[in-house]
């Protein structure tokens, strides 16, 4: 285990989260830390020549669609069922002077 951390990062990462970790926890989390890191080092060591970077594991392509109208203009039906309508809105009772 070539990466070690010590408790000043615990607590510096503990009051970052939010947490409050008992001393078990704190050394747990230590470990799982230290595991981590260990694991990001390893992954530097592969050869990664001739490998194109990417931003996704799938192949990425444009998924919108055209936009179209498709229910219409409704406000007739809408409008319907105000009880009161002027010039195509609905009239309510004044709230303010």
């Amino acid at each position: 285990m070539a990466n070690v951390i010590d408790d000043a990062t615990i607590e510096y990462v503990s009051i970052l989260a939010k947490l409050e970790l008992s001393g078990e926890e704190r050394e747990q989390a230590k470990k799982d830390m230290a595991n981590m890191l260990d694991y990001i080092d390893k992954l530097g060591e592969l050869d990664t020549k001739g490998v194109e970077p990417m931003s996704h594991v799938f192949p990425v392509q444009n998924v919108f669609r055209e936009d179209e109208v498709t229910n219409g203009d409704a406000s007739g039906q809408i409008l319907a069922n105000a009880p009161e309508e002027r010039d195509g809105m609905f009239v309510v009772p004044q709230t303010f002077e």
